[in-house]
């Protein structure tokens, strides 16, 4: 196949990049389940970038699904706490040909799984999570509940400034509690999508909880090797919940819980004693470890009921002195339909969909290879591995 004008080809390993020549210098970063990434430098906006090309998008249905899925919620979407897309193409210049989508996005220091490892002060420790809490408020006003938020699909810049870098399970890529061995991380996923149940929009706190619990004790919270045992590693810790809980799962997921041993759990003072926190904040915020404790007991709630919401969070004293009304409340993106989750096509004509997004994309952004402007709105490479953008 003939390499389309304007563009170069890049070798790295068995794969094969071909981007337009205003990219340059690209260096591979590593990537994921979803494709790999190289960091490059935009020639006309003369910044740093990084460039994602989609592995093999349209080797099956599910594929394909979730590449048209990305690319549409990408269009919407557009806060400072989500990655920006600042730009799209494909080398193929037929559908006929079409079988590459490369996304343009900003490039990141480092992802969350790295800064865990760091040693946080009450300072930086709060930011992060209010900047989570405002990105998680910000897709849910367009009705996209992650339900798979992890460190690995969070990213860091050096000046502590953080994006979320995907968006999350669709709602028909749902989970059930007798699926075994672990394909992609769950440790940070909510009891309510473990369990098979119904979900609201807190079920994203549960996953802000894990990922501060672990950034407090330096190593995962729930570490299960399957659903059952995350399960079990949940209620070890927690205790056994209420009956009113046990009464809303489904009969056989109900009947395998109740069985279960019965554990009191321990509490929070014990999970998470002073001596894990960092010394008490001399700056003009004052944070203490008990307030911190105290939001990690509010978010950390097997019965999402009794959970504290997004918004109560973006209040707690833990959180609210980063309180920024136009980054808490940003305009609501483009009103989100859901109907792709449930749509069900052929590969080929997922394709034929995708094609279009992206030509279309090309068209109001100017031709990829001389392009200059820039729309900031997400990328979201679904179950992306650690370094992941």
């Amino acid at each position: 196949m003939e390499v389309r004008t304007g563009f170069n080809k890049h070798i790295f390993g068995d794969t094969e990049f071909l981007v337009p020549d205003r990219y340059i210098t690209l260096e591979p970063k590593g990537g994921g389940a979803q494709g790999l990434v190289c960091a490059a430098v935009d020639t006309v906006t003369q910044q740093n970038v990084a460039i994602k090309k989609l592995s093999r998008p349209f080797q099956n249905v599910t594929h394909a699904k979730r590449a048209y899925r990305e690319f549409k919620l990408m269009k919407l979407v557009n806060h400072k706490n989500i990655i920006g897309l600042l730009n799209a193409f494909t080398p193929q210049r037929s559908l006929e040909e079409f079988q590459d989508v490369y996304l343009v996005m900003e490039l990141m220091d480092a992802n969350l799984c790295q800064v865990i490892q760091m040693d946080l002060d009450h300072e930086r420790m709060s930011y992060l999570l209010y900047q989570m809490l405002c990105g998680i408020k910000h897709l849910h006003s367009a009705g996209i509940i992650h339900r798979d938020l992890k460190p690995s699909n969070i990213v860091v810049k050096s000046d502590c400034t953080l994006k979320i870098l995907d968006f999350g399970l669709a709602r028909t890529a749902g989970t059930t509690f007798m699926m075994t061995p672990y394909v992609v991380t769950r440790y940070y996923r909510a009891p309510e999508v473990i369990l098979g149940m119904g979900y609201t929009e807190n079920v994203d706190i549960w996953s802000v909880g894990c990922i501060m619990g672990e950034m407090i004790r330096g190593g995962v919270l729930f570490p299960g090797t399957d659903h059952i045992d995350q399960w079990n590693k949940i209620i070890e810790q927690l205790g056994t919940p209420s009956q009113q809980f046990m009464a809303r799962l489904q009969p056989t997921v109900r009947n395998y819980v109740e069985n279960r041993p019965r554990f009191p759990g321990f509490s929070f003072e014990k999970l998470f004693p002073d001596v894990l926190f960092p010394s008490d904040s001399n700056e003009h915020n004052r944070l203490k470890a008990g307030q911190a404790r105290d939001l990690l007991s509010k978010m950390l709630v097997i019965d999402p009921q009794c959970r504290i919401s997004v918004d109560d969070a973006l209040l707690h004293p833990y959180i609210n002195v980063w309180y920024d009304e136009q980054e808490v409340n940003a305009p609501a993106p483009g009103p989100y339909d859901h109907s792709v989750d449930e749509r069900e096509h052929t590969v080929d004509q997922w394709k034929e969909l995708i094609y279009q997004e992206v030509m279309e994309y090309e068209s109001s952004h100017g031709r990829a290879q001389s392009s200059g402007s820039q729309q900031p709105s997400p990328a979201a490479p679904n179950n992306s591995e650690p370094n992941g953008y």
